[in-house]
C-alpha cells in the first residue's frame, strides 16, 4: 500500500486537516476515558512543531445527523485537548461546515488549533455526500487521516474529502496500525496462534475464514465458542449460541481439520444459572453445559490448554473475552490469558473493542507490542478487506 504520512509531507505554513478519531466515553457531559485524545497527539504535535494551522474533525457518539444536540457536543473534548497541549487555545466553532468555518479556517494563524463541531450532526457524513465532502475539503491545504477507528466507514471525512485535497496522506497512528496489523497478515512471525472470543461467531466468520491461511493455531473462547461445540455434539445447556451458525462452525471445523491446523475450543467451562456477583458457580468436568445453566468463563483445563499454544508463540493476535469478564466471578479466563499473553516473548497484538478493556483491567497494556484503536476495523484489516479510509489515501 502505497500512502504517504505526514512527515513525508511539506505541511509548514499549510491548513492541514487531521481527521482524528476523538469518539470518547462521556457520562453526564463529562469525558470517562480520554485514550483516543492521548493516542492522536503524536500527530497533532507534529504538525504544530511544523507551524501548519491544524483544523481537527471528529465525530462524537452517534448523533444520527440530526443537527445540534448537547450530550454529543465536542465541546468538553475542545476542553481537554487544550490541557493535553499544556493549556493552548483550541478554536472552537459551532459547526463543521458553512461560510464562517471556512472564513476560519482561512484566518488562522499558523501553530493554531481549531477543533470543529461533531461531523455526524450533519447526516451527510455518513451518507458519504459528495457536497459535504467538497465543503471540507474547502477548509484545508492538505489532508491527513489518523481515525484508524473509523478508516473501514465511506464516509465524507474518511474517505469522500480526500479525493476534492491534492495532498494528503496519514498520522503517526495510522502508521502504527498499518504497521503492526500489515505484520500479522503479511509476515507474522511463527508460531502464530489467533485468541478469538467475544459473544458471535457471525462477526468473524470471515476473520477466522482469513486466519486459517495464516495461524498455526487458533483459540475460540467466549460466548461463541459455544456454536462450536454445538457443532461437535456438546450439550450447550442455557449457553449464548448461533443456531443459525452451527452449520458454518461445521465447515470451519472441517477445513481447519483439512488444513492441519487445531482449533482449541473449552474442555471445561464455569457455569451458573444466571450473570450475576451472586450467582452460584461450578466447574464442569468436561466441554458438557449441564441443562439449566450457561457457560460463563473457561475453566482451569481450559486456561491450562491455552496457555500451552500461548507460551509457544512467536505472534499472537487476539480479539474477543473468553467470559462475562466483566462480572469478576467470570473474569478469571479472560485476565488469566490477558496476563499470559503480555508475559509472552511473542509479538502482541490487542485487535480493539473490548480485549482492550480487558488488558487494561488486568494492567498489561504496557507489555503489549501494539493495541489496536479500532476495533472493526482492525477486525476487517485482518479478513484481507481494503478499509475505505486507507485506500483514499492512496
Amino acid at each position: 500500500m502505497t500512502i504517504k504520512y505526514i512527515d513525508e509531507l511539506s505541511i509548514e505554513n499549510k491548513r492541514v486537516f487531521i481527521r482524528v478519531d476523538f469518539n470518547v466515553s462521556m457520562k453526564d457531559g463529562k469525558i470517562k476515558d480520554d485514550t483516543r485524545i492521548r493516542a492522536a497527539l503524536p500527530t497533532i504535535e507534529y504538525a504544530l512543531s511544523k507551524n501548519a494551522k491544524v483544523i481537527l474533525g471528529s465525530h462524537l457518539g452517534r448523533p444520527k445527523g440530526k443537527g445540534f444536540e448537547e450530550k454529543y457536543s465536542m465541546e468538553p473534548v475542545a476542553e481537554r485537548l487544550s490541557e493535553l497541549l499544556g493549556n493552548k487555545k483550541v478554536i472552537f466553532p459551532e459547526d463543521c461546515v458553512g461560510d464562517a468555518i471556512k472564513k476560519l479556517s482561512k484566518d488562522m494563524e499558523p501553530g493554531q488549533v481549531m477543533l470543529l463541531q461533531n461531523l455526524r450532526f450533519h447526516a451527510e457524513e455518513e451518507r458519504n455526500d459528495d457536497n459535504f465532502s467538497k465543503q471540507l475539503a474547502s477548509l484545508c491545504d492538505i489532508y491527513i487521516n489518523d481515525a484508524f477507528g473509523t478508516s473501514h466507514r465511506a464516509h465524507a471525512s474518511t474517505a469522500g474529502m480526500a479525493k476534492f485535497v491534492s495532498v494528503k496522506g496519514a498520522g503517526f497512528l495510522m502508521k502504527k496500525e498499518v504497521e503492526s496489523l500489515g505484520k500479522i497478515v503479511s509476515n507474522p512471525e511463527k508460531p502464530f496462534v489467533a485468541i478469538l472470543g467475544g459473544a458471535k461467531v457471525s462477526d468473524k466468520i470471515a476473520v477466522i475464514e482469513n486466519l486459517l491461511n495464516l495461524v498455526d493455531e487458533l483459540i475460540v473462547g467466549g460466548g461463541m465458542a459455544f456454536t462450536f461445540l454445538k457443532a461437535k455434539g456438546f450439550t450447550i445447556g442455557k449457553s449464548l449460541f448461533e443456531e443459525e451458525k452451527v452449520h458454518t462452525a461445521n465447515k470451519i471445523l472441517e477445513r481447519a481439520a483439512t488444513k492441519g491446523i487445531p482449533i482449541l475450543l473449552p474442555v471445561d467451562h464455569v457455569v451458573a444459572s444466571e450473570i450475576s456477583d451472586t450467582a452460584k458457580s461450578e466447574v464442569t468436568k468436561d466441554a458438557n453445559v449441564p441443562e439449566g445453566t450457561m457457560g460463563l468463563d473457561v475453566g482451569p483445563k481450559t486456561i491450562e490448554e491455552f496457555s500451552k499454544a500461548i507460551s509457544k508463540a512467536k505472534t499472537i493476535f487476539w480479539n474477543g473475552p473468553l467470559g462475562v469478564f466483566e462480572t469478576e466471578q467470570f473474569s478469571k479466563g479472560t485476565m488469566t490469558i490477558a496476563k499470559l499473553v503480555a508475559d509472552s516473548n511473542a509479538m502482541t497484538v490487542i485487535g480493539g473493542g473490548d480485549s482492550v478493556t480487558a488488558v487494561n483491567k488486568a494492567k498489561v497494556a504496557d507489555k503489549i507490542t501494539h493495541i489496536s484503536t479500532g476495533g472493526g476495523a482492525s477486525l476487517e484489516f485482518v479478513e484481507g478487506r481494503k478499509l475505505p479510509g486507507l485506500t483514499a489515501l492512496e
